[in-house]
């Protein structure tokens, strides 16, 4: 009987954490910008730093949030990165 009351309490006190931990996940979500991850999608990838940010994900987090010009990724050029961005940055206006 000792083993049943054993599992029993375990498994209430894993159920409730769960929830707690699932509804503490929703309400402290952080949100972030889609043209973020859509930017970050066309860029090649090679986090060279050229642009002057740290990866290709950091370059588009400035070009979202501080305006940054969209003609700094030096891989990029040739693959027309930055006709892709501006479209990106014209669909959400």
């Amino acid at each position: 009987m000792t083993v049943f009351y054993s599992v029993l309490v375990l498994g209430i006190l894993g159920l409730l954490s769960g929830t707690f931990l699932a509804y503490s996940a929703k309400v402290f979500e952080v949100k972030e910008d889609p043209r973020v991850e859509e930017i970050t999608k066309v860029l090649p990838g090679v986090n060279c730093g050229a642009c002057g940010y740290p990866g290709c994900s950091g370059y588009a987090k400035a070009i979202v949030e501080k305006g940054e010009v969209t003609n700094k990724c030096l891989p990029g050029k040739k693959m027309g990165v930055e006709e892709k961005i501006k479209e990106i940055l014209n669909k959400y206006k």
